[in-house]
């Protein structure tokens, strides 16, 4: 199976999708906290997000909980 390549737009679908959300329902500012956003909820995304081929960690996500500092991180580690 083909790593997938993270986009910003897939990274708010994959955030939505934990949150139960619609994608338009989580703006780029938001504390993603105060949406639902929990410890196991940001363990899931870590795991997907590895196995897409993004190194990223647990305390790395939960120290900036919002879309814009995620996609900041996560654009940095795609795999080339």
């Amino acid at each position: 199976m083909p790593e997938q390549t993270l986009t910003l737009d897939s990274v708010r679908a994959d955030l939505a999708e934990v949150l139960y959300l619609e994608p338009e329902d989580i703006a780029v500012e938001d504390d993603l906290v105060d949406t639902g956003l929990d410890s196991v909820r940001i363990m899931s995304l870590v795991e997907r997000w590895r196995a897409a081929g993004v190194e990223v960690t647990f305390v790395e996500l939960a120290e900036r909980p919002s879309l814009a500092a995620w996609w900041e991180l996560l654009s940095t580690r795609l795999p080339r």
